[in-house]
């Protein structure tokens, strides 16, 4: 079949097509780099996330959260002048540049032009004035540093879609404002946020020195680390993460990265180790099987009916992004993939027009209620809502999907092109002086093959990076229908030849059923990156709220359950796990995968109810103990479906044990 070779719609900011540029004298040679926004295109199920999001909260907050309106303090307005403004921005740039959306752009260019002219002599860019306070607003700490870091995210996206060099000049300008000032006004000097969040601000200055080269920037990079909050000494040295309430959980997911981020500039062992230890422990002492940690909203443990914020979610994200940048260890590109295919797209409903402010990984009804959380807002935040909860996520929940796309492929110091996380895309960059084309097609995570269809010029020979995941025993790689190797599992492989125009590549990574022990000893099943879950009935209702429909929105959705949920699992030795855990692909070819009804994929099981286990406090009651001597189940077992994590509202994702096969 003769390929026909296309030129990318959107040209990238550093030329015609995006190629790999070393780094400046003074930080590593990261073995990942980002390509320029625009560069990266999602396809299938995922473009559909995208187009969801425009059509829903995210290409339409300013119209449906009166705060992004032009009062806003960063569209030079006397109403909200903190995070929440660029928080939005921070979602709605990519997309709109992933997208390549006029529409959306024009809705992003007030915000960016504002601040860039924002900027005063002595470098400073912002909201600089306070007010008195107003009901709903966060109106006073106007120049505190830490909006400023969401939006210099902002202006570095905005910079690698458009080239427009009044970026450069704001940032150089403003890293020198901060060199001066922090000294004197050090990171926590307005509020305790940007000391924690420390990393963002980093990332940002080592990214503008690799254009620049000014030295005066690795200076400030050492002065920010030094005021940001130590992880890696929480992490390599103290019980931190052992301890209930020790930290906000979305400090810890946005500022966990820095030790990394301060890796490139400082090369030593311990910042790597301290990270790695970090992940692990958040996993043993506060982690659930969908990917995530308890947080509602400081750290609380590993109990699945806990809380976890949607903030949290986005900026673990993130890290995990950029943490794949800087050490290319696969681990991270794992954790990123656990948590994109289940925790955020259940805590988002399907028109992206409401979310909940925490999820829980056994969560079997949702009602406006009190719970066990460390913050309460009124009830509401496990209840589908614009505004329930707590409004950051209401702005913060969009920069999930568009800088997962953005991070699905990188370039490579080797001139090749890395695929490190899998979904449906395209991505053009520049080979040497050869523009390329790859074209990604996979219903990946639900089916295990993805198939990469190159369109090129003339033959050239480069690497494509592919990576294996750890839960993948062993991999099977064809180029053009012949064998080309059969990799082992946690690793990233190298496919170099010299390639034509409409040569495929076939990756096939073998789905097992597995099983993993969490809380209480419970048990949750996986295959693959996806956690699978209970599915039970759902009767959902709107409610009008008629209380407090200022703070908490006019209405928000409860789901109570139509089906038992209460059942516990047989503890299968692995040698018996496909014998009792049956996989029953249901054919749906949905667009959006994404609910219980167009799920793909399904696990059927046995399983049998638990009498005791019943409704406490509006969720699940404690959980039982696995195993516990003479535990009383029902006598009859029942066949019960599992159906993947994503796809649910109401679930059992960690099951109580109720015998052993």
């Amino acid at each position: 079949m003769k390929v026909r070779y296309i030129l990318p719609l959107l040209f990238a900011a550093t030329g015609a097509f995006a190629q790999y540029t070393p780094p400046k004298a003074g930080l590593i040679a990261a073995p990942y780099q980002e390509l320029p926004l625009g560069a990266i295109r999602a396809k299938g199920w995922l473009q559909e996330m995208l187009i969801r999001q425009k059509n829903g909260a995210t290409g339409n907050l300013d119209n449906l959260y009166p705060l992004m309106n032009q009062r806003n303090g960063w569209l030079g307005g006397d109403g909200d002048q903190w995070e929440r403004g660029p928080y939005w921005i921070d979602g709605l740039l990519p997309l709109a540049y992933i997208l390549n959306d006029k529409e959306l752009i024009a809705k992003v260019k007030p915000w960016v032009e504002w601040s860039l002219k924002s900027q005063t002599a002595d470098g400073y860019f912002g909201p600089s004035k306070d007010y008195p306070e107003e009901e709903g607003l966060q109106r006073d700490n106007s120049r505190d540093w830490w909006p400023k870091m969401v939006m210099l995210k902002v202006l570095k996206q905005y910079y690698s879609a458009t080239g427009d060099k009044r970026v450069i000049t704001l940032m150089t300008n403003y890293f020198k404002y901060q060199l001066k000032e922090l000294p004197s006004k050090p990171l926590d000097n307005w509020t305790y946020w940007a000391k924690y969040r420390g990393g963002d601000n980093l990332m940002v200055v080592y990214w503008l020195y690799n254009i620049t080269g000014d030295k005066f920037l690795l200076e400030l990079g050492d002065l920010i680390h030094k005021q940001s909050f130590d992880f890696t000494n929480a992490f390599a040295n103290t019980n931190m993460l052992q301890q209930m309430g020790s930290i906000h959980t979305v400090n810890l997911a946005e500022g966990m990265k820095e030790p990394l981020i301060y890796y490139q500039a400082h090369p030593e062992k311990r910042y790597l180790d301290a990270m790695k230890k970090g992940l692990n422990d958040i996993r043993t002492y506060d982690g659930f099987a969908n990917g995530m940690y308890g947080g509602d909203e400081a750290l609380h443990g590993n109990n699945p009916t806990q809380g976890s914020e949607l903030c949290s979610a986005v900026e673990m994200m993130f890290t995990m992004e950029s943490s794949v940048q800087v050490t290319g260890d696969v681990d991270y590109a794992d954790q990123l993939e656990r948590i994109a295919f289940n925790a955020l797209p259940t805590q988002i409903s399907d028109d992206f027009a409401t979310h909940q402010y925490f999820q829980q990984a056994n969560q079997v009804m949702l009602t406006r209620q009190m719970h066990n959380f460390g913050d309460n807002h009124g009830g509401t935040d496990i209840c589908y809502g614009l505004l329930t909860g707590y409004p950051c996520c209401t702005s913060n929940m969009h920069q999930g999907w568009p800088k997962f796309t953005q991070n699905l492929w990188y370039l490579t110091p080797d001139k090749g092109i890395a695929a490190l996380i899998y979904s449906p895309s395209e991505v053009t960059a520049k080979v040497g002086d050869v523009p390329v084309t790859i074209t990604e097609e996979t219903n990946y995570p639900f089916d295990e093959s993805i198939r990469f269809t190159l369109s090129i010029s003339k033959q050239l020979k480069f690497p494509l990076h592919l990576r294996i995941p750890n839960w993948c025993t062993k991999a099977i790689i064809k180029v053009n229908g012949q064998a080309f190797s059969e990799p082992a599992g946690n690793q990233v492989v190298q496919v170099e030849r010299l390639w034509k125009s409409g040569d495929v590549v076939e990756l096939v990574l073998p789905m097992h059923i597995a099983k993993s022990k969490w809380y209480e000893n419970s048990m949750a099943i996986e295959r693959g990156p996806i956690t699978y879950a209970l599915k039970i009935g759902e009767d959902s209702r709107k409610v009008e709220n008629t209380k407090d429909a200022a703070t908490y929105g006019t209405s928000y959705t409860e789901v109570l359950p139509a089906t038992p949920w209460n059942y516990g699992l047989y503890d299968v030795s692995s040698e018996k796990l496909n014998e009792y855990f049956k996989v029953v692909n249901t054919g749906k070819k949905s667009l959006y995968p994404w609910n219980q009804e167009n799920a793909p994929i399904m696990i059927k099981t046995k399983g049998k109810r638990i009498p005791s286990w019943k409704i406490y406090n509006d969720m699940a009651g404690p959980l039982p103990y696995s195993h516990i001597y003479g535990l009383e189940s029902s006598q009859q077992e029942e066949d019960i479906m599992l159906v993947p994590y994503g796809c649910t509202t109401l679930r059992v994702t960690q099951f109580p044990l109720v015998g052993r096969k």
